[in-house]
């Protein structure tokens, strides 16, 4: 049985985002899990199932021990704890995994989990580097997320004509929607001039067009559609979920028809998940997104691969305003992964609780008036894996 219109969302819980040197991974855990379940109205011995979604294990040192800390975190012994990682899409793919174990029929009510614990340690055994024997050595010798990202942007902007400024403006723009959410890592407004004059990271790259090491965590409870409408005081739905994986890791970069202008994991996860939800164009069916933009340019790229405008004009989007909260489709109202924060495995199940609550129409002073249907999305590998959820209301 398929996730979308028989699976739906009825507690979502998110930690603030930032850095917690006073908490650890499973307290995080253990407050959005909890949080999850309380919001849904439910208690913990009602859950059957858990998933939970972490990229970066080594950095907590539970590697395979993952699923057992969650049973003893949150004293969930002897239900399913399953771990699963998809790069940055780690948090979807928790999602994922948990909406196919309800579609099943195989449990009822189930955790989805997304935690990352990223400020505590050196980058020495990240994913980055625990990976460079999946690609060409001579790529694997110094390379950088943000070095890799870089490579798009000075092409993106030679093709299409973009300006540096309008890279900026993306950060600028999700710093100011950050300032509206209280669990963002950065609330502080940022002017183009503090972009440009930021230290440089990776050309164009400055330290304000890149995401923050940041620590979060984040949950949901799922149900059958059949038991939310019986039981829950409020609900959505999943109306489409799309995963793809286009080639191991750094293999897009390798691949000769990549233009480095866009990502093919995104457009097949996305027209996926819109078929699904019945959706022909996005632009004009879709209230809210939120999307990777794991660096600047990244968002620009992800908005044309998605389908809220076409191939070059993710610029000329943002320029005209229509992506900023008050636009016709307001893109990152929780300030992104630019503000907001990215604890990698975290962040996915964030971004599908962000357009919950927008759905919920309880998303305070970001709240879209009128919100039925929006869109989370990540991309990761970089580039090779995309998942994108499609959320709206009930029927």
């Amino acid at each position: 049985m398929p996730i979308a219109g028989e699976v739906a969302i009825v507690g979502v819980a998110t930690t603030s985002f930032g850095v917690h040197y006073d908490r650890g991974y499973l307290d995080l855990l253990a407050e959005a899990a909890f949080g999850a379940v309380a919001d849904a109205g439910l208690e913990l011995p009602q859950i059957e199932s858990a998933w939970l979604g972490t990229a970066e294990p080594g950095l907590t040192g539970l590697v395979g021990d993952a699923g057992t800390a969650v049973a003893e975190a949150i004293g969930f012994a002897p239900r399913p704890v399953t771990r699963v990682a998809n790069f940055c899409c780690t948090g979807m793919e928790a999602v994922r995994c948990a909406g196919l174990d309800v579609a099943s029929g195989e449990h009822g009510l189930v955790l989805a989990i997304g935690a990352e614990k990223m400020r505590d340690v050196t980058s020495r055994g990240s994913l980055v580097a625990r990976t460079a024997n999946l690609t060409h050595p001579t790529v694997a010798k110094g390379r950088t997320a943000p070095g890799q990202f870089a490579l798009l942007a000075n092409r993106y902007m030679e093709r299409w004509g973009v300006a540096r400024e309008t890279l900026a403006k993306v950060s600028v723009k999700n710093h100011d929607h950050a300032v509206a959410n209280p669990k963002a890592h950065f609330r502080k407004p940022v002017t183009v001039e503090d972009v440009l004059a930021a230290p440089v990271v990776a050309e164009p790259f400055g330290t304000l067009d890149c995401t923050p090491t940041t620590d979060g965590a984040a949950a949901l409870v799922l149900a059958p559609v059949a038991w939310a409408r019986a039981h829950a005081e409020r609900y959505v739905v999943i109306r489409g979920f799309g995963l793809a994986v286009t080639g191991g890791y750094y293999t897009t970069f390798f691949d000769e028809d990549m233009d480095f202008l866009g990502f093919r994991a995104t457009r097949e996860a996305a027209a996926s998940a819109y078929r699904q939800a019945g959706i022909a164009n996005p632009r004009e069916e879709l209230d809210v997104v939120e999307c990777h933009d794991c660096f600047t340019v990244t968002e620009l790229i992800n908005t044309e691969d998605l389908g809220l405008c076409g191939r070059g004009e993710g610029g000329a989007l943002l320029e005209s305003g229509a992506t900023r909260a008050g636009g016709d489709i307001p893109v990152n109202l929780s300030g992104g992964l630019q503000a907001c924060g990215h604890p990698v495995g975290a962040t996915g199940v964030r971004m599908i609780a962000e357009i919950a609550d927008q759905v919920l129409g309880r998303a305070g002073d970001r709240q879209v008036a009128g919100a039925r249907l929006g869109a989370a999305h990540t991309l990761g590998g970089p580039g090779v894996v995309s998942t994108v959820c499609v959320v709206g209301a009930p029927s």
